[in-house]
């Protein structure tokens, strides 16, 4: 498949890119990447699916231009009905999301699910970050970011493009010890964690994204959904991934051994599989 590039101006005004693989008559499957990053964080996934893949940039991420008024996740939930009714409301679509993309989609199954048939959560944030194995450093993180969003513009991206920042949270992040996947996931961190619209509205967005959980909508979502977690993810324990898969009305967990909070770098074939056999 051909990955083309387009832009869809919403009647909001907000300016989308998004990828798109290609496959018509496929079932159409729209992925939203985690925070800080862009559609490429995804990528890995998509390129192992046979479908028709759209792949946009949030809002405040990438090439696609921040959204007009806030950015709390109601916002965002209406930005992802406003994309959705632009690119192909009448088909049955299956949503994807990743860590904060898991944020955005299950809130948007909570209110429009009639507008899905199927919804994939990869490292879901399944419960409020200050519960989470890296509870200690949300602290920290946030006043990084709150300082980040007050200084002046060109002093606060530079703050918040820090590159021993972004190796720390690599650092952080990745479990795996080959030395080609390290090298990878720090050379897509340093192309794409800076690509963010401004350190004002990144820190905006940071605060939605620790304010808010998959388990704060789970029992509203009928749609059924796959959880795609991590045996090691640093963000939501797996414990807590199987409480709160239960309480959705028809969730399947599969779960992914050894790995951490980066499954879309360290081990997509396994979350394409699952993905694949769930839509199947």
């Amino acid at each position: 498949m051909n990955l083309t590039q387009h832009t869809a101006i919403l009647s909001s005004g907000t300016t989308v890119y998004y990828a798109n693989y290609t496959k018509p008559r496929a079932p159409l499957v729209v992925f939203i990447h985690g925070f800080r990053g862009t559609h490429h964080g995804l990528l890995p996934i998509a390129e192992e699916l046979d479908y028709d893949i759209v792949l946009p940039d949030l809002p405040g991420f990438g090439e696609s231009q921040p959204l007009k008024n806030d950015h709390t996740i109601t916002d965002y939930v209406l930005w992802l009905y406003e994309f959705i009714s632009k690119i192909g409301a009448s088909r049955p679509i299956i949503l994807v999301g990743h860590s904060f993309g898991s944020i955005v989609v299950s809130h948007f199954a909570a209110k429009h699910g009639t507008l899905i048939t199927k919804l994939v959560l990869i490292n879901p944030i399944s419960a409020p970050a200050l519960e989470g194995p890296k509870a200690l450093l949300t602290p920290l993180a946030a006043l990084y970011y709150t300082i980040g969003g007050r200084l002046p513009e060109r002093a606060g991206r530079a703050w918040l493009s820090l590159k021993p920042v972004t190796k720390l949270t690599s650092i952080a992040m990745r479990t795996s010890k080959n030395s080609t996947t390290k090298r990878y996931i720090d050379s897509q961190h340093y192309s794409y964690f800076s690509r963010f619209y401004s350190a004002k509205i990144l820190s905006d967005i940071y605060s939605t994204s620790i304010s808010h959980h998959v388990g704060q909508v789970a029992r509203a979502i009928t749609t059924p959904t796959l959880f795609i977690v991590a045996e090691n993810d640093q963000i939501t324990d797996i414990a807590t991934q199987h409480a709160v898969a239960k309480d959705f009305s028809s969730a399947t967990i599969r779960v992914i051994p050894i790995v951490g909070h980066l499954v879309h770098y360290e081990t997509p074939k396994q979350a394409a599989n699952y993905i694949r056999e769930f839509i199947s």
